[in-house]
């Protein structure tokens, strides 16, 4: 059981390094955004609006300053922590973007039919959408009760299906030549080669990527691409706890022998996000990995 802690800590600290803080599934349906002073007049006309869910803190933050520093209009998405999205808005508006924060629940369909509402208030559309939320509530299979496994599938899978419906909704009205939007989501090499201790978790970010190979086919009708991204294990405050004997026994995995680090999946973000070059990708995974899961 020590060890298994150690492989159950492990994953968390890395595959999931940049996911939301465990999501209440008690919260209201509805949303709030906040907005300190707006900065739309220093971006660009053609700035794109960008939705980063689960975004006030690891992994989402990231992604949501990375995008945030070329001069876009992010939405920084949280379920909890409205300091820590707050925290995040203000930092992208210092990197020369805009941003609001709007709370709303990824697992709950009214609450994300709001926070979409709220954007388009605010910004007038959206143009890309960043499945980033998730939660972990770990446990071996015999022992896992009913609501670890469902509150984690409500989140992890359930939530992306929502928040892709409501943005594919959106952006459907859209002409074709005007491009239409663009939606990756972050899944994980856990979604690839499981994990003890994890069968909710895998199971979700394996149905991520299932869901995102079926809505790249259908949403290509209207010029909506789909992507996924597969971080490996990232360096996080979780990791920085392990000790000395578990952290080598998984760099030991790791072809490139080090771990990854959020700017690194942040970039990956940025290019499907936005690079002309990615327009003609969808329906595919990216592993952000060092190498661990080559082959899958």
């Amino acid at each position: 059981m020590k060890f298994l802690s150690a492989v159950v800590l492990s994953t968390l600290a890395a595959s999931v390094s940049g996911f939301a803080p465990a999501t209440p599934l008690n919260l209201p349906s509805t949303c709030r955004a906040h907005s300190p002073v707006s900065q739309l007049n220093m971006v660009a006309e053609d700035a794109k609006v960008v939705l980063v869910t689960g975004a006030s803190r690891g992994l989402g933050a990231a992604i949501a300053k990375e995008i945030g520093s070329h001069g876009h209009k992010i939405v920084v998405n949280y379920a909890g922590s409205e300091a820590k999205a707050l925290e995040v808005v203000e930092e992208i508006k210092k990197l020369g973007g805009d941003a609001i924060a709007v709370q709303a629940d990824c697992s709950d369909l009214d609450s994300i039919k709001n926070m979409f509402k709220t954007i388009v208030d605010e910004f007038g559309s959206c143009d890309v959408l960043i499945n980033n939320a998730g939660i972990t509530k770990d446990g071996l299979v015999p022992r896992m009760k009913k609501e670890q496994w469902t509150s984690v599938i409500d989140t992890n899978l359930s939530g992306v299906f929502y928040t892709s419906q409501a943005f594919y909704n959106l952006n459907a009205k859209k002409k074709m030549s005007e491009g239409a939007g663009r939606i990756i989501n972050i899944s994980s090499i856990v979604g690839q080669i499981g994990q003890t201790g994890q069968a909710n978790y895998s199971a979700a970010k394996a149905g991520v990527i299932g869901l995102a190979k079926s809505n790249a086919r259908e949403f290509a009708a209207r010029g909506v691409t789909v992507n996924v991204i597969c971080p490996g294990f990232i360096k996080s405050d979780m990791t920085d706890e392990l000790s000395e004997e578990t952290a080598a026994y998984y760099l030991n995995q790791i072809p490139l022998r080090r771990m990854g680090t959020p700017e690194e999946v942040a970039g990956m973000a940025r290019f499907l996000a936005l690079d002309p070059a990615a327009g003609y990708i969808t329906g595919h995974s990216f592993n952000v990995d060092g190498g661990i899961a080559i082959g899958q």
